[in-house]
């Protein structure tokens, strides 16, 4: 990827538009867990790629070319909460397929959907995007012991939200869902 990168930084389209095209399932996830609607999903989708496009010439290391973009994302995602006024929610966030049944997933995202947003951007930016505790801190200007402690306090207000609910604990699928929030 770092070949792509470096090829997009010396202007070579083709290469921007893979690039594009192998972060685009990631953006949408980050995006649609800001966002509410699919129209702002888009209209951030959109204005990331126009800027990202625009200033890859600023990107200082072809390695962080995603945190870079998502760090883009982030900020367009919270300018259109700023313009429209809403809330950040998972209410309507369903991601893109995952497995042939995507129940487990969608039952991980109603639980998560309980927490403060604090928590649920750390969740879904560590576990599901796989970002780590330095790029998130990175992505969101948070100290790393910030993130450290949040994701802690996070993963345990999903464990009881979770031993609360009369989710069916032998759905083998929505236990390895939830072994992957551990």
């Amino acid at each position: 990827m770092k070949q792509l990168v470096k090829r997009a930084m010396n202007h070579d389209n083709e290469a921007f538009v893979e690039l594009i095209q192998r972060q685009t399932q990631a953006m949408y996830k980050v995006a649609r867990g800001i966002l509410k609607n699919e129209e702002d999903v888009a209209d951030a989708l959109q204005e990331t790629i126009l800027k990202c496009y625009e200033k890859i010439d600023t990107l200082k290391e072809p390695k962080y070319f995603k945190t870079w973009m998502t760090r883009i994302l982030i900020n367009n995602c919270n300018d259109i909460l700023r313009a429209s006024k809403l809330e950040c929610s998972y209410e309507e966030y369903v991601p893109m397929a995952v497995s042939e049944d995507n129940t487990s997933y969608y039952e991980f995202v109603q639980l998560i959907d309980s927490l403060d947003e604090k928590y649920r951007m750390l969740i879904l930016l560590y576990y599901v995007e796989g970002f780590k505790i330095k790029e998130i801190s990175e992505i969101l200007n948070i100290k790393e012991s910030t993130i450290k402690t949040r994701l802690n306090r996070g993963r345990e207000k999903l464990r009881r939200i979770y031993e609360r609910s009369d989710v069916d604990s032998g759905n083998k699928k929505f236990m390895e869902v939830r072994e992957y929030a551990k």
